[in-house]
């Protein structure tokens, strides 16, 4: 199992440059992410509509798929031990809260033992952040 991000997520229904090798990583393996992925999710699948990249229809599609790889993965509620992780966390990363919020719940989905675990994401901060926690950050 993989955690992650919703950068790496919407990869994998929203075509992009790492598409393609996003969609081999999560081939390969289960899927653990944050509670509020979908959303952030949603929310990009929003802004893509808006700035005319997806129609009205392909979003409906994208939603629908968002909606059914959440039933697959395993997912990390928004517990005070998240919460305590991520205030920690801000002091040691140039993370917005959402991020810090992700990282958070990947570091108690691991058991705040990070090693040897993978983390997905294509955000520069965010992949900084958790390799600096110890995940090895996937893609490569």
């Amino acid at each position: 199992m993989k955690f992650w991000d919703a950068s790496g997520l919407i990869a994998l229904m929203v075509e992009e440059p790492h598409s393609p090798s996003m969609r081999e990583i999560a081939r390969k393996d289960a899927v653990a992410a944050w509670w509020g992925s979908p959303l952030e999710c949603l929310s990009a699948f929003a802004r893509l509509r808006r700035e005319g990249v997806l129609s009205y229809a392909d979003e409906d599609d994208i939603r629908h798929m968002i909606s059914l790889l959440q039933n697959t993965w395993t997912e990390i509620e928004p517990t005070e031990n998240v919460r305590e992780t991520a205030e920690r966390l801000l002091l040691a990363h140039p993370l917005r809260a959402t991020d810090v919020l992700q990282l958070a719940a990947a570091l108690v989905w691991a058991g705040r033992h990070p090693k040897g675990q993978h983390f997905v994401s294509l955000d520069y901060r965010l992949r900084s952040a958790a390799r600096s926690e110890g995940f090895s950050v996937l893609p490569r």
